[in-house]
């Protein structure tokens, strides 16, 4: 009887904790991983970061598994220019991809001799290296590291490769209730250039924005079970550290 009453409690103590968890992962923050190269040199891999549920508002790709529970956005804000996202992948509206966005609704984007514009006007650069390597998946490249300013004043480092894969485009003109991302690995990044893969990005696939980092570790450097390795492995200088 005490060992069926002490299970119940448990089990109920186990219950209430899911819950909570359940109801500030959907609406306050969820921690996301870093796998892919795509967003270096701000985002590394092995990055762990925290994004907040509720600065875009809701839809149904803000709870676990995206229930079908309703359609649309409710108490929707604008995103930002410049701000670093966390989606849903159209192309299957469950893969999370973390971006940069450049283009809202209405915006045109072109790139032009390696350069992106914005609304026909070329967005700033200002070079930061002329030469340092990076990874794109498991090889490095080599890079050129610019500053960028968009017009809202916003700035962060962008890599372009030093053999552009991606130099000239038509215009990319963005829909209605759609954003346009890039990664900042600008020549390693699967985004919203190649629109039969990710394309344009309707609001309801918004799962929030990227806000600061609370761990880093580099597996390349061993793995987390080596503990006697952590003083290599974990990046201590990224923790908390806010992304910009």
């Amino acid at each position: 009887m005490i060992f069926k009453k002490f299970l119940a409690e448990n089990l109920k103590t186990l219950i209430y904790a899911l819950i909570i968890a359940v109801i500030i992962r959907s609406f306050l923050i969820q921690p996301f991983y870093i796998p892919s190269s795509s967003m270096e040199p701000n985002l590394l891999v092995g990055d762990r970061l925290f994004v907040t549920k509720y600065t875009y508002g809701y839809s149904k790709h803000s709870f676990p598994f995206s229930p079908p529970i309703f359609n649309g956005r409710f108490l929707f804000s604008t995103p930002r220019h410049g701000d670093v996202v966390v989606f849903k992948t159209p192309s299957d509206n469950r893969t999370d991809y973390i971006k940069r966005l450049i283009g809202l609704p209405g915006d045109e984007i072109q790139f032009i001799d390696g350069d992106v514009y914005l609304n026909d006007n070329q967005i700033l650069k200002t070079i930061l290296s002329k030469d340092e390597n990076l990874f794109c998946g498991n090889k490095k490249i080599s890079v050129k590291t610019f500053e960028e300013k968009l017009p809202n004043g916003k700035t962060y480092n962008a890599s372009y490769s030093n053999n552009f894969t991606y130099k000239n485009s038509d215009k990319f003109i963005i829909p209605e209730d759609h954003y346009f991302f890039l990664g900042d690995n600008r020549d390693c990044s699967k985004d919203s250039r190649f629109l039969s893969e990710v394309g344009y990005v309707h609001k309801d696939n918004l799962v929030g924005k990227a806000q600061f980092l609370f761990f880093s570790s580099d597996k390349k450097k061993g793995s987390m079970f080596e503990f006697w390795k952590w003083a290599k492995v974990i990046r201590f200088d990224r923790f908390l550290k806010k992304i910009k």
